[in-house]
């Protein structure tokens, strides 16, 4: 199952599937929920070592970015069939890296999302009018979750000025995109992450998203000053840039939010380049390109 999983775009009973089988082939792996969403998706984190203080990566925040969904399962696994084996990973022995260290990966924070994006109306099940109304019938670029909010910003972490600037670009209320919510944190996926990360205080968090080949490390005044540094690493280490969202991608983010409630490093990770959705055919490359900078992340 995990190698045709690959093969095609990550359905929530096919995510939950694959993680399922993981689990049962590999004892170091544990799988817990951290919550649910708008339409009753379990949302599961998968966790290797102690979850307390972990390395935490984030995927498919967005529907349409769902191949972050397939990039983070496979780094599990091979994270676990290395550690199982005592083999490396990209040249790292990965039973000594992570010798009194800690990952966790929720893999898909937006099943919602996912579903719309990939299947249209079906995938929002009970809220299927209300989603196509919302579209108006075009579910390619779905971003948001079942309610029409953008999780990315929807965190409170400047949510005030980035309203004002998405009533300014006519974003007023549900919308496949951009549309930040009634109030922050109003939504069931974003209070899913926040009370997971205020209950096992994550080390460093990393919010995957597509495209661009960037990496996001700053927010506002409580940005490490280690955090530029880590960026320049991971940026080597990849072929990535560090650089600085803007307009309305500069508040109201994961990273954004835990940066300023934590004063810990937080990153947005935009993988691949092209067009959203990224094609499934891209994930071998994609995977490959940043494999290194994936362990290395683990290890910062």
């Amino acid at each position: 199952m995990t190698q045709n999983f690959y093969a095609a775009p990550p359905t929530a009973a096919g995510t939950i599937q694959v993680i399922e089988e993981l689990r049962k082939k590999y004892k170091r792996l544990k799988v817990f929920p951290i919550g649910r969403s708008v339409l009753g998706r379990q949302i599961p984190a998968l966790c290797i070592g102690n979850p307390m203080g972990a390395t935490l990566f984030v995927g498919a925040t967005h529907g349409l970015e769902w191949i972050t969904t397939l990039l983070l399962i496979r780094f599990c696994e091979i994270l676990l069939k290395n550690l199982e084996t005592g083999g490396k990973v990209s040249d790292i022995d990965v039973r000594k890296a992570l010798n009194g260290r800690s990952l966790v990966i929720v893999p898909c924070l937006n099943p919602d999302g996912v579903e719309i994006s990939l299947s249209g109306k079906p995938g929002a099940g009970r809220m299927g009018d209300s989603v196509e109304n919302i579209c108006k019938g075009d579910y390619l670029l779905w971003q948001a979750n079942a309610n029409g909010v953008d999780i990315n910003h929807n965190f409170d972490a400047g949510w005030c000025v980035l309203q004002k600037m998405e009533i300014e670009a006519g974003v007023t209320g549900p919308s496949p995109t951009r549309y930040g919510g009634p109030h922050p944190n109003s939504e069931p996926e974003t209070r899913a992450i926040t009370t997971f990360c205020l209950t096992y205080q994550p080390r460093t968090l990393y919010s995957f998203h597509s495209q661009g080949e960037e990496i996001y490390y700053k927010y506002g005044e409580h940005t490490p000053t280690r955090s530029r540094l880590m960026a320049q690493i991971l940026a080597a280490s990849s072929g990535y840039v560090p650089s600085t969202p803007v307009e309305l991608a500069s508040h109201g983010g994961l990273k954004d939010w835990f940066i300023d409630k934590f004063h810990r490093p937080g990153f947005t990770i935009e993988v691949g380049l092209g067009k959203n959705p990224l094609p499934v055919e891209m994930f071998a490359k994609i995977y490959q390109e940043i494999e290194e900078m994936l362990i290395i992340a683990t290890l910062l």
